[in-house]
This record gives structure tokens, C-alpha cells and sequence, in this order.
């Protein structure tokens, strides 16, 4: 049986990764300390789905280990020399990077770095795939002309009428911490596949949402937001008039990339994944379509500031993905994720 590793596999990536590799009939090992909570407080707590994983899946192995302890990394990868590391653990919030700016940097940058090399060790020829994020872009995406819309921003016509490129500058821009340590994370990744000849790849995620996420303000676009309105809960704008727009992928599309990934690497690789202009929305698009699922009005209130560094308009061109794995493709439209997620909440609050 074929082993995979799983880091932040309590998370939303994570835990759908488990699922997906565990009817695959690979052997899971999980790698959680649950420091969403940590990070975030009760609402950010994934034990729960750990929990789930070890009820549900027969060959899952969770190891509670943090990805900042080089030894303890070291140890578990020289005992299992897994086939396969996908490694979504993280600190993501970039509003929550700048309180914790030792933490933001032990997590993302040296934890990358400690898988890496107890990969390097032990299983070279194993595919190491690593959740990076489009923040590595930092907020030169706004600088992009646009077009300003009733609901949303959009690009002008033109060189990025499919979204953005892997090609895209990630220099010379605001990322924030949590933008710059993923930027760290994300060329160690690519350096470890060109360098040593590594089949490693990093995944520039757009918004990666699905019903297991557990969103809190800070990080969880469309689990927050839907989950605000069922509560009845006021969800609050920060800037750009609530048009900003991303493009939402479902977890499971996420899942189904890696799988194809494993199954022909290539090394040092880079993919913008997300869910692509098919699957995009603005904030007040969003509020309508949740209101349209659970019949609830959105209840919110708009501040003038923006975050810092975010971006008005955001959304992936996934045409080198395509090309690269022409199996692949989007199988979660963005109404299906609005019903599983508006499901899931309610489902929890009954």
C-alpha cells in the first residue's frame, strides 16, 4: 500500500486530501497540532475534523507533531519514507502574520524547510507538493488596469482576460508577513526541484474553500461569510466598495490536481490553482447568491480601509495547468460550493 504524507491535515486542503487518497486506498499519515486554534481561537479548532478522519477513515495515522520541530520532522519521514507529501500546514491569515511575525515565519518559511530536506534524506524521488498561495503576488495585481462594474471589478480586455499567469512578478510589491514567508516557502520549494532534481511543485492557491473549512474573519473567505449569514452574524467589508473578486476552488478540485501531480511530477513547477474566471465572485455577489441558498439577508457593514495588501480583483489563469494535465478539470461550480457549505453550517447549527 502506498503511504502519503499530510501535513495541516486537520485543515480544509488537508482533511479532503485524507479522504480522497484514503478511498485511493493509500495509507494516510496525518501531521496536525491543531495550531488553527492557536492562532485563531475556538472558531479557527480543528480537532473535530481530525476526529472525523480517524473515525471514518481505516487507514489514517494522525501524528501530532508541529512542522517548526527539525528533529521530530526528520525522525517521521526517515520511519516512514512516504510515497507521496502534499504540505498544506500553515499560519494563513496576513492580517494575523503581522502580530506574530516570529510565529508567521517559523511556520511557513523553516517549516517548509524542514520538510524539504527530511524529503531530500529520505525519499527524494517522492512528489512533494506544497500549498503556496496568490499572495505570494503581493498587491501588484491591483496595478492591472480595470474596469469598474455594478458588483465587482474586473480586468480591462486584454493580457489577462484568462487571469493571472504563473509568469506574474512576484517582486517589488506589499505582500504582508504572511505573503512574504509563503514568498520564502514558495522558491525553497522551487529551488529543491531545480536544484537537487526533486519532483517538487507549489500550488499559488486562489480561494480554497469547501465544507470542511473552518473560516474564521481572518482566513476563510466563503466558509466565513456564509457561516455570518446563518448565524444572522454582521459580516463586515474592508474597502474596494465590497466588488473585490476572487475565484473560489473546491477542495475536492484541489485533490483531484495533486492526484494527477503525483501520478506524472515534474520538478520545481509552479501552478496558479484556482478556481478560475468561471468560478469567481465579488463580496456582493456573494451576498446574493448565499441569500439565495439559505433565504437569510446578508447583514453587514462597509469600512473605507482596505486590508493590507489585498487584492481589488483577483483570479487565476489556468491554462498552463490544463495544458500540463489536460485530465484535469473544474468539477465544482460555484453554486455547488454555495449549497455544500450553506448545507454544512446549518447542518451544525441544528
Amino acid at each position: 500500500m502506498k503511504r502519503i504524507l499530510v501535513t495541516g491535515s486537520s485543515g480544509l486542503i488537508g482533511s479532503e486530501v485524507c479522504a480522497y487518497f484514503s478511498n485511493k486506498n493509500w495509507e494516510i499519515h496525518g501531521v496536525d497540532n491543531n495550531q488553527r486554534a492557536h492562532f485563531f481561537g475556538k472558531g479557527g479548532d480543528t480537532r473535530w475534523n481530525q476526529q472525523r478522519l480517524e473515525k471514518t477513515l481505516p487507514n489514517f495515522t494522525h501524528h501530532e507533531l508541529d512542522i517548526r520541530d527539525k528533529q521530530g520532522v526528520l525522525e517521521l519521514l526517515k520511519q516512514l519514507r512516504p510515497h507521496a507529501i502534499v504540505h498544506t500546514a500553515a499560519q494563513p491569515s496576513h492580517d494575523k502574520a503581522a502580530e506574530i511575525p516570529f510565529e508567521d515565519f517559523e511556520t511557513n518559511a523553516n517549516g517548509t524547510l524542514h520538510l524539504l530536506e527530511a524529503v531530500r534524506q529520505f525519499c527524494p524521488e517522492s512528489p512533494f507538493i506544497h500549498m503556496s498561495t496568490n499572495k505570494v503576488y503581493g498587491d501588484a495585481p491591483n496595478l492591472i488596469p480595470m474596469l469598474e462594474l455594478e458588483h465587482r471589478w474586473d480586468y480591462k480586455p486584454g493580457e489577462y482576460d484568462h487571469g493571472i499567469p504563473e509568469t506574474f512578478s512576484i517582486d517589488q510589491s506589499k505582500h504582508s508577513l504572511f505573503g512574504a514567508s509563503k514568498v520564502a516557502a514558495d522558491i525553497m520549494v522551487q529551488e529543491y526541484g531545480r536544484y537537487f532534481n526533486m519532483p517538487t511543485c507549489c500550488l499559488r492557491g486562489g480561494c480554497l474553500t469547501g465544507p470542511n473549512h473552518s473560516g474564521v474573519e481572518l482566513h476563510g473567505f466563503l466558509s466565513y461569510l456564509i457561516k455570518c449569514n446563518i448565524d444572522r452574524k454582521k459580516y463586515y467589508i474592508f474597502g474596494y466598495k465590497g466588488k473585490q473578486v476572487r475565484d473560489n476552488i473546491h477542495a475536492y478540485d484541489v485533490a483531484t490536481f495533486m492526484e494527477a501531480f503525483i501520478e506524472s511530477p515534474r520538478s520545481g513547477e509552479v501552478y496558479n490553482l484556482g478556481g478560475g474566471k468561471e468560478n469567481t465572485c465579488s463580496i456582493l455577489e456573494a451576498f446574493d447568491m448565499v441569500a439565495n441558498c439559505t433565504g437569510i439577508p446578508m447583514e453587514y457593514e462597509y469600512l473605507e480601509a482596505n486590508r493590507a495588501g489585498d487584492h481589488i480583483c483577483y483570479y487565476s489563469d489556468l491554462r498552463k495547468m490544463k495544458h500540463h494535465y489536460p485530465q484535469w478539470h473544474i468539477t465544482k461550480p460555484l453554486k455547488t460550493i454555495f449549497r455544500e457549505i450553506s448545507d454544512s453550517w446549518m447542518a451544525k447549527t441544528q
